[in-house]
C-alpha cells in the first residue's frame, strides 16, 4: 500500500502578486517577464536604481509621492 500524498493547504495555493514572481534563469541569461515590468520588480526594495543606454548612465528614482523622474 502506497502512502497518500500530503494534503496542501488552502492558503498556499493562491496565486501570488507578479511582482513577487522570481523566474529562475541560468548564471548570465537574462530573462525579461513579458508586458509591463512593475516597478517592485525592478526596484527591489530600492527608491533608486542606474539604468546604462547607448552607453550613457541614467538614474530613475520613485519620489515621496510615487512618482517615477528619470535623469541623466
Amino acid at each position: 500500500m502506497t502512502p497518500a500524498p500530503p494534503e496542501q493547504d488552502t492558503d498556499t495555493m493562491t496565486s501570488p502578486h507578479t511582482a513577487s514572481i522570481r523566474i529562475p534563469v541560468e548564471p548570465g541569461i537574462r530573462a525579461l517577464p513579458s508586458g509591463a515590468i512593475p516597478t517592485d520588480f525592478l526596484f527591489q526594495g530600492s527608491q533608486e536604481i542606474l539604468i546604462s543606454h547607448n552607453g550613457e548612465q541614467y538614474r530613475l528614482r520613485i519620489t515621496k509621492n510615487g512618482k517615477l523622474i528619470l535623469t541623466k
